[in-house]
């Protein structure tokens, strides 16, 4: 624990060593305001007008009597000068228990810029996509805030900013609005920390001069950190409020005065609302600004009218106070009758003013909410000013709004703001920008897509770009929803720029420019050529590394990155639009490139063939899981698609360092390989048949790979263990036989032939019109490369008429091609039985075992000596029979697959059985060697029987076919690991008890190999129970020979046992059976019980995938077993090189499909994804889950109404209040009238009936 002390502490030591560094310029550039001349304050003369006593001044500032005498009032810029600030770094919150908060001292005239990089680059605060500007009341001398207006920070501006991913600017202080903000922003974090990924971001910008206990922030060479003491107290304070995240204390030079920070604070805004938002500036929009008022006094008037002529918008909370009460009155109420104009000038000067009649309304309502200001005009000036720009400003009323729409009427008051800014923009245009940049869907649904508006392709695009970029995924499919057509949209050219836009830290990015700086390292190694011309292809390539296009990105990297992730399943992915043969070496394949990028690029225009996988491939590359199962669901070929983004994950997994992400990545892999297989069932279950096609079909999108091939390279074991996948992989074990054929009965007719023209094996009856020979170029005729037998019967997959309709259309396709003729019966039959790969497999296993017979039988009877006594007959014939295993692996190695050499040798050697045979050969050879000669022909001997050890082994891999076996031998290949492990325990603590044991019965005996068999072997037997107590303990000892003479013993004679320390052998025996025998020995049997109840409810998962590539080996194996096949490979031998026949099967288990049948069996594998997701969807939306969502949606919908209904109950019962008086009126001057002279009436007064009569008090 101490050591983990030190260590964080040397950490944090660390970095602040760091940080404190990676600031020290601030004092060159940022400076701070001092006081320079004295001006005495009229109401107190001990104080200078900038609120500082005189003692605090230099002698320059109160020396100047003449200059001071003259100045009637202070000015911040003729007063007070510039200094290196002193205050900046990092505040300790001491008692708080928050991370540290940036602040920085600063003068009022510092350039925003040089603020705004420091706070994004050097304190890593995010950049914003809204920044709110909270000003107002509820400070010092003015009235709390009120309690709904703290219930608007809390649910509204706050929730909204984390939505939106904004900063809250305000005063910083624990007073006002501040203080309500920094509450809110406390609540927010508590209620949610782990769950909103967006932290809320508040920055404090107070007067320095204002703050309290500034001076523990004062250190020349900055505080990282400084320890500022947060008073505990409920009362409004103009102390820092610790749930900030960073303060900008503005300097002025006054003392205690506020208002000082407000015109950098209005520089700032008007410098962020310029800079753009997204991913270092990628956004479509520029970050927009909008500043709230809450209550205020008569100066925030001018405040408010000096924004809005810098074309800031308004948020005004009405109702919250004076200030704002005002306003919202003054745009409510007073109508100027005219629209509205320009902003005036900064002198105030523009257009015809308003009429004396609305200057004296509007001044009255001034002078009713304010009636202690002195200099009314001057505010009645700014309040009309301000309603020259009522345009910009929105008014929130609390009793009309909850604050549970508050993000709604951030948006919109923005929205109407820039309409007015720009007015060449579409309102909704610029709506749905800003609902990109704040990533809510939410708004942008029932605001912007809720039917009312007809989308463009042209309104869409720039925002999909920005919703691709910065991973808004619910943005996409919103626009793909509605109107954006992605075929239209999706070009190479901006599929390089998306690639362009990986973020620096992605491991695909870090991928691709390695990539790329290959292709550059090689152009420029051409330029070193000696005998270049200028006209060359040289000089060519030396004009292109000068080029821009070089230097970026292009599909080649990509495809490049993509081959080696999905290995040689696949071809090479944009090949065709590079213009690349696929079977191209590297170098020739960036000369091209190369040459290509120096001419016009023709590719970067053409729309991109298969959008959707495009994107999806760059969507899993980056791992956002939520946009790559956007494209999936969107994306062709469900299955494959899956499979293949399993492999890319995984891929990607083993080259990422970082755990998290690494983590995230495999569990996408797995969640991808969990939807192909889910789809894959519900195909499954809707169409047997066409499954099986589905997955041997070769797909045109995913580079010619199959949902097979691309599951056996994603080590999609889940997915193997389908049922479907399983009974495809046993027909095509069996061939056209039976699958319920017993085994006795093809063991008897493997040496029966005959048998097989009987009734003893059933076989399946192949379709009068349908037969998979047909299709010639999916199967090979010859022996060589395999059986002749076909993956499966096309009679299997095509059982109706739709299916027969696909085979047709399949059948059309081959131009020129001509069925082969019909054999006869007895051809065919023989045929199907020899070449199924359960016939190849049996054949194999029984020649195997006469081949160990044979091998026991030399090795035990029949090894002669070296020539001329030997070999034997039986041992040549041992020897031509290993000579044809290694016939097959040559095959296997260099004939198999349609990759290069170097490719086909290393798949070969990453199986491990294949290093079996590799080593079990070698060893062979070598033995075979040594035998021939008398002086290692012993050697020769030893040799061959360990040889014999490895090929008995190889029968773990011939059986791991049986249903029951194969699980054991998973288990039984997992619990070797433990057992190594065990080894290591066993071997430290044998080695241990084996040398102080001899050290102990020994005092000197230097025969090594009596020292090895005392201190390994001896010990070692120990653990079986053989003992030999007559040897060491010395009360039992046998009179035997021996001596202490060191001479007699280097002679060779037996040492004698030293007694002397015998109770302290005894001990160490008693203790190294008690741990062996006891402990360890337990310790391997836990394991291997762990292990067992671990592997075994997989085991059969892992058997199934171990068997399909069982089941792959023996179908490309020709019929013949050794030592009898190597007539097949001279079969193969003059078919390939002197007939140059190519070989039609260099692929297994492929199936193309073009044009029709192509096309139905993707829109079928499309609807059963279809079905699947609205399954899925109707499951979520039934679960308990999504009941209380809606659930909690209802009742807050009742709540609002309820509201609605209280507030139209309110003002029901003021309009009756006032019809009640306006009825007592008439009802008084009735009565006047009646009892005057005055006019004189002809007839009665009119009466109200009962029915009219107005209800009594007690009644109402």
């Amino acid at each position: 624990m101490e050591m983990s002390g030190k260590d964080n502490e040397v950490g944090a030591n660390a970095e602040t060593r760091t940080s404190e560094k990676a600031q020290s310029w601030i004092p060159k550039i940022i400076k701070k305001r001092m006081c320079s001349t004295f001006i005495e304050d009229n109401s107190n003369g001990a104080l200078c007008q900038c609120g500082g006593p005189r003692g605090t001044h230099g002698s320059n500032a109160t020396g100047d009597y003449f200059g001071a005498a003259i100045v009637s009032q202070w000015d911040s810029g003729q007063h007070s000068s510039e200094y290196p600030t002193d205050a900046f770094g990092e505040v300790e919150f001491t008692g708080a228990g928050r991370r540290h908060s940036h602040f920085l001292r600063l003068s009022r005239d510092t350039p925003p810029q040089i603020v705004f990089t420091l706070m994004t680059a050097h304190w890593g605060v995010p950049s914003p996509n809204l920044v709110v500007s909270v000003v107002g009341g509820g400070g010092e001398g003015q009235e709390k805030v009120k309690p709904w207006v703290r219930e608007v920070m809390r649910n509204g501006l706050v929730r909204a900013a984390q939505s939106t991913g904004a900063w809250i600017l305000t005063g910083g202080l624990r007073e006002g609005v501040g203080r309500c903000v920094g509450e809110a922003v406390r609540d927010h974090a508590a209620a949610a920390p782990s769950l909103s990924q967006k932290k809320v971001v508040a920055v404090g910008v107070a007067p320095w001069g204002l703050v309290h206990n500034r001076q523990q922030l004062v250190n020349a060479q900055g505080s990282f950190p400084a320890r500022y003491y947060v008073q505990n107290t409920s009362q409004d304070t103009c102390g820092l409020d610790s749930n900030y995240q960073a303060f900008l204390l503005v300097d002025d030079g006054t003392v205690g005065q506020r208002g000082g920070e407000t015109g950098f604070l209005s520089n700032l805004e008007d410098y962020i609302s310029h800079q753009r938002t997204g991913i270092w500036g990628s956004g479509s929009i520029e970050i927009p600004v909008l500043c709230m008022l809450i209550s205020g006094e008569a100066k925030m008037l001018q405040r408010v009218d000096h924004s809005l002529r810098k074309a800031i918008p308004w948020l005004v909370l009405g109702g919250s106070g004076p200030a704002a009460d005002l306003i919202t009155e003054i745009l409510e109420e007073v109508s100027l009758g005219s629209s509205p104009s320009s902003p005036l000038p900064e002198g105030g000067e523009g257009g015809e003013g308003p009429s004396t009649e609305l200057r004296d309304r509007v001044r009255e309502k001034v002078r009713r909410h304010f009636p202690a200001e002195a200099n009314l005009e001057k505010l009645v000036d700014w309040v009309l000013s301000i309603h020259k720009n009522r345009d910009l400003i929105t008014v929130f009323h609390q009793e009309q709004e909850g604050s549970d729409d508050f993000d709604t009427v951030l948006l919109k008051a923005l929205v109407q703001a820039s309409k007015r800014v720009a007015s060449h923009a579409s309102e909704y245009t610029e709506e749905l920008k800003l609902a990109v940049a704040w990533n809510r869907v939410d708004i942008a649904k029932s605001e912007l897509f809720n039917g009312d508006i007809h989308w463009k392709y042209e309104d869409l695009e720039d925002s999909m770009t920005d919703a691709l970029v910065n991973d808004k995924p619910q943005f996409v499919r919103l626009f793909c929803e509605n109107g954006l057509n992605i075929l239209h949209y999706l070009s190479y050219s901006r599929l390089e720029s998306l690639y362009r836009s990986l973020a620096d830290s992605s491991l695909a990015y870090t991928l691709l420019q390695r990539r790329l700086a290959e292709r550059q390292a090689a152009a420029t190694s051409l330029t070193q050529l000696d005998g270049a011309d200028p006209g060359s292809p040289v000089s060519a390539v030396t004009r292109l590394m000068g080029s821009a296009s070089a230097k970026e990105l292009c599909l080649y990297e990509v495809s490049r990155l993509l081959y080696d992730l999905l290995g040689d399943g696949c071809q090479p992915f944009y090949s065709a639009q590079l213009g690349l043969d696929p079977g191209a070496s590297t170098r020739r394949a960036i000369r091209h490139v190369n040459k290509l990028l120096l001419g016009d690029c023709l590719y970067r225009d053409q729309r991109c063939l298969s959008p959707w996988a495009s994107l999806f491939i760059w969507a899993v590359l980056q791992n956002r899981s939520e946009m790559a199962v956007y494209f999936w669901e969107m994306a062709s070929e469900s299955v494959l698609s899956a499979l293949s983004g399993c492999k890319i994950l995984r891929e990607l997994s083993k080259l990422e360092d970082e755990t998290e992400s690494k983590v995230s990545m495999k569990e996408l892999a797995q969640k991808f390989e969990n939807l192909a297989q889910d789809v894959f069932s519900s195909c499954y279950q809707s169409n047997e048949r066409r499954c099986f096609t589905l997955l041997i079909r070769q797909s045109p999108v995913w580079a010619g790979a199959t949902c097979l091939q691309m599951a056996t390279a994603a080590d999609a074991r889940l997915f193997f263990s389908h049922d479907g996948v399983q009974t495809l992989l046993s027909q095509i074990w069996w061939g056209d036989m039976e699958r319920n054929t017993k085994v006795w009965k093809l063991v008897f007719a493997f040496f029966v032939p005959p048998l097989i023209f009987t009734k003893l094996i059933g076989f399946r009856e192949p379709d009068e019109d349908v037969n998979f020979e047909e299709v010639h170029h999916d199967r090979d005729m010859d022996s060589m490369d395999g059986n002749d037998a076909t993956v499966f019967s096309l009679a299997d997959v095509v059982r109706n008429e739709e299916d027969a309709d696909e085979y047709m259309a399949l059948k059309a396709n081959q131009k020129g091609s001509s069925s082969p003729p019909i054999r006869p019966f007895a051809i065919q039959r023989w045929r199907n039985f020899w070449f199924a790969p359960v016939t190849s497999f049996l054949g194999n296993v029984l020649m195997y075992f006469l081949f160990l017979c044979l091998f026991a039988y030399v090795l035990l009877v029949d090894f002669k000596g070296p020539p001329p006594k030997g070999p034997s007959i039986s041992e040549m014939v041992l020897y031509f029979w290993v000579f044809t295993m290694v016939c097959e692996e040559i095959r296997q190695t260099f004939f198999v697959g349609s990759t290069t050499v170097i490719q086909r040798m290393k798949t070969y050697i990453q199986d491990i059985w294949n290093k079996c045979d590799l080593t079990a050969i070698t060893v062979f050879a070598l033995a075979v060697a040594c035998r021939m000669f008398d002086e290692s022909y012993h050697f020769g001997r030893a040799l061959m029987a360990l040889d014999f050890m490895v090929f008995t082994l190889r029968l773990i891999h011939i059986f791991a076919i049986h249903k029951q076996l194969g699980p054991k031998i998973i288990i039984v290949s997992k619990m070797m690991k433990d057992v190594f492990f065990f080894l290591f325990f066993l071997f430290v603590w044998l080695m241990a008890y084996g040398v102080a044991n001899q050290a102990l019965l020994y005092s000197y005996d230097p025969r090594p190999s009596w020292i090895f068999r005392r201190v390994f072997y001896r010990p070692y037997l120990h653990i079986f129970g053989q003992i030999p107590i007559n040897e060491m303990d010395a009360d039992k000892l046998l009179e035997v020979e021996c001596t202490n003479n060191r001479t007699l013993i280097e002679g060779g004679m037996e040492p004698c046992m030293d007694g002397s320390y015998n109770w302290l052998v005894v001990l160490l025996l008693v203790v190294y059976l008690l741990v062996t025998n006891i402990l360890l020995i337990n310790l391997l049997i836990a394991m291997f019980s762990y292990t067992f109840s671990k592997v075994q409810d997989h085991s059969d998962t892992h058997w199934k995938f171990q068997r399909y590539n069982l089941i792959v080996e023996y179908h490309s194996r020709p019929c013949l077993a050794p030592p009898f096949i190597i007539l097949s490979h001279l079969h193969l031998f003059i078919k390939r090189f002197v007939r140059r026949i190519p070989s039609a099967k260099v692929k297994h288990f492929v199936l193309e499909l073009r044009g029709r049948a192509a096309s139905r069996l993707n829109t079928w594998e499309g609807l059963q994804k279809e079905n699947l997701l609205s399954a899925q969807n109707k499951r979520l939306r039934d679960s308990d889950t999504a009941r209380l969502k809606r659930t909690s949606v209802k009742v807050d919908t009742v709540l609002k109404q309820m509201s609605e209904i209280r507030d139209r109950d309110r003002r029901l019962r003021l309009l009756e209040s006032e019809v009640e008086f306006c009825s007592s009126a008439l009802s008084w001057l009735m009565e006047a009238l009646a009892e005057g002279n005055v006019i004189k009436s002809t007839r009665p007064p009119p009466m109200l009936s009962r029915d009219m009569m107005p209800l009594s008090p007690s009644v109402r």
